[in-house]
């Protein structure tokens, strides 16, 4: 092609082409990255990067963040009824008092009344990982605490963890329990339907 013979008329129209070309392949970007910071702001920094890690590109993990949030829209996710709310408080407070005398089954007691208030909740309680993913989207800035609080309490099964440990796991599953446990109750209509 040569521009010299071109008219304006056909360079204009080659440069107007370009021009919206490059306008395409910048909002492409630009919608990228916001979708990008909008994962990391949801699932925080971690599971973002865990995700794209385990998904093996950074599609693919924010594909997997995309279908988790999803999966979580279709549970019926509640906050605890007043009921529920004392007696699961009640319960923390048996296991953190156990805690001195038995800090292994502490830390045991502490996971599964986890799961209780998950379930109760309504989130599905099937394994670990799941829980982890589902929580992920709801409480994100809790998780990496509930990963760690697991990890030791899977390694004081097997007697490898020390009580420090398992009092950081105690530590780290309050954080959880209390972010699930302090959301606003349910009203009393609601709670009688």
């Amino acid at each position: 092609m040569n521009f010299t013979t071109l008219s304006t008329t056909e360079l204009a129209l080659i440069i107007g082409v370009f021009v919206v070309l490059v306008a395409c392949v910048a909002a492409f970007l630009l919608n990228r990255k916001r979708r990008t910071e909008r994962l990391r702001t949801q699932f925080g920094g971690a599971e973002y990067a865990r995700a794209v890690q385990k998904g093996g590109s950074q599609r693919h993990g924010e594909t997997q963040l995309k279908e988790r949030a999803t999966r979580v829209e279709a549970f019926h996710i509640r906050p605890l009824a007043a009921g529920d709310r004392t007696r699961f408080v009640e319960s923390w407070r048996g296991v953190q008092a156990r805690f001195v005398d038995g800090p292994a089954g502490a830390v045991t007691e502490a996971d599964q009344l986890l799961r209780d208030v998950m379930s109760t909740r309504g989130y599905p309680v099937s394994n670990f990982e799941q829980m982890a993913a589902d929580i992920s989207v709801d409480h994100p800035s809790v998780l990496e605490n509930y990963r760690t609080a697991h990890e030791i309490a899977l390694r004081q099964t097997q007697g490898q963890a020390s009580t420090e440990e398992l009092r950081q796991a105690m530590v780290h599953y309050r954080t959880l329990f209390e972010e699930l446990v302090n959301e606003p109750e349910l009203p009393l209509a609601t709670v009688a339907t």
